[in-house]
């Protein structure tokens, strides 16, 4: 198979030597990018704080496209690496086709790919090929950051390991989620983040404590491990710009999970104390419960600091509660949780929920509703946040989606376009490394792209 370049000087351009710059990466800016920026529905040019970084994403599913979504979200150039179809195959990211579908789309893309893949730019590649390996090496070369989440050994099984990748590029930061981390006598076991919620901790203390325990129904754990993927690469870029070295960031998704459980690791390691499921209710913060109102539905009351239990409680007309001194603070009043929970769940029974929201409003004390996704939309809050954004697809239409968070001041980022089609960039990033159209032909006609 011939997969000649034209013109492939500059394809592996001296690194500049660590320590030589305060940012490592800067010295290689005159590379060649791998392609132009693709223009996408709704595409604008990026004002993120990360615009300039770049980041080639080789995860699929969850974790390792949440991170890198969030890093295209505030402007980074991310390029997907997704597997092409062969063989009858239809190859791609699975989200593609996970959860509900485009309903006038005839590829059957996923919605869900339309907020996960956005912003991003989409090349397919045989990562298992020999020719789609040297794509993905040239590809690491001019990244500045590498998002993965196979099992432990799958990139050094394919020669595309962290050693093997920084041998061309010593400023690299790749970022690996998996399971049970790269180390460990479970490394090499398939992990999901349904497992990782139960071996975190999350599973046991969730739901009532006489019924088996629940999950969310979402995939909290996945996201979990992203959101700290995404701040230990930020970290190590950090470092890098001060040393000039890259390393790797490992994110075990279990631990990302474990990280999120609060007291109840020291409380076992001194009272041998485990914390049980509570239902509703947060153990040894008190008042913090949802109660039942008198239109059958039900309000979240926060009353658990100091002061705003005292307000809670005239509010409710239990001023003999307010002035109880044994519940003047936490300590006391975790003590009489259900006293406390039944005298606000009497009030709350009485009383509608657009009441009980009026009055916790008066009174200054923290309450909401339980919103489902309809409420969210139509909620003045979110409106005035503009926290829902209609992003138009390739063929007009528009999808909403959540907007990018947090938002920053000076630099807020921003929805560019909606998940491309598989492989729509593969063409214009592989003439950037260099590929000339007859190699590019080539290299489809073997299916390595």
């Amino acid at each position: 198979m011939s997969t000649s370049k034209r013109n492939p000087a500059g394809s592996h351009a001296p690194r500049s030597e660590p320590g030589s710059t305060p940012n490592a990466r800067s010295a290689s800016r005159d590379e060649p990018s791998a392609g132009p920026r693709a223009a996408g529905p709704g595409d604008a040019p990026s004002n993120g704080p990360l615009a300039g970084l770049r980041v080639l994403e080789l995860g699929q599913l969850i974790a390792g496209p949440f991170a890198a979504r969030m890093m295209a979200d505030f402007g980074a150039d991310v390029i997907k690496v997704e597997p092409p179809a062969r063989h009858g195959q239809p190859g791609g990211d699975p989200l593609r086709k996970w959860r509900k579908l485009h309903p006038d789309d005839p590829s059957g893309t996923s919605l869900w790919w339309s907020v996960q893949a956005r912003n991003k730019r989409s090349v397919t590649v045989d990562m298992k090929a020999p020719a789609g390996q040297r794509i993905v090496r040239e590809l690491a070369a001019r990244a500045d950051i590498v998002i993965e989440n196979f099992r432990p050994g799958a990139l050094e099984k394919w020669g595309l390991g962290y050693e093997a990748l920084a041998a061309d590029n010593p400023g690299l930061i790749l970022v690996r989620l998996s399971g049970y981390g790269q180390s460990g006598p479970y490394r090499d076991r398939p992990g999901f983040g349904a497992i990782a919620e139960s071996m975190g901790g999350m599973r046991y203390v969730t739901g009532f404590p006489d019924r088996p325990p629940v999950r969310m129904n979402l995939s909290i754990g996945d996201s979990l491990a992203a959101l700290h993927a995404v701040i230990g690469a930020l970290m190590a870029l950090h470092h890098r710009a001060a040393t000039g070295l890259g390393q790797v960031v490992d994110v075990a998704l279990y631990e990302a999970v474990f990280n999120m459980m609060e007291s109840t690791l020291p409380e076992f390691d001194r009272y041998g104390i485990v914390r049980e499921r509570t239902g509703t209710n947060l153990t040894g913060i008190v008042p913090s419960n949802t109660y039942p109102t008198a239109d059958g539905r039900h309000i979240v009351i926060g009353g658990n600091g100091d002061s705003i239990f005292k307000r809670l409680m005239r509010a409710i007309d239990r001023p003999d509660l307010a002035d109880d001194p044994a519940l003047a603070s936490n300590a006391g009043r975790a003590g009489r949780a259900d006293e406390i929970d039944g005298a606000i769940a009497a009030w709350t029974s009485r009383h509608t929920l657009d009441e009980g929201l009026e009055a916790m409003a008066r009174a200054e004390v923290p309450s909401g509703r339980i919103y489902s996704v309809a409420d969210m939309v139509s909620d003045p809050q979110y409106q005035a946040r503009q926290m829902i954004e209609r992003v138009p697809l390739a063929d007009g239409t528009p999808l909403a989606m959540p907007a990018v968070v947090p938002k920053l001041s000076d630099t807020p980022g921003g929805t560019r376009w909606a998940g491309p089609d598989l492989g729509a960039h593969t063409a214009e990033v592989l003439e950037g490394l260099g590929y000339d159209r007859e190699a590019i032909d080539a290299l489809r006609r073997d299916g390595v792209v």
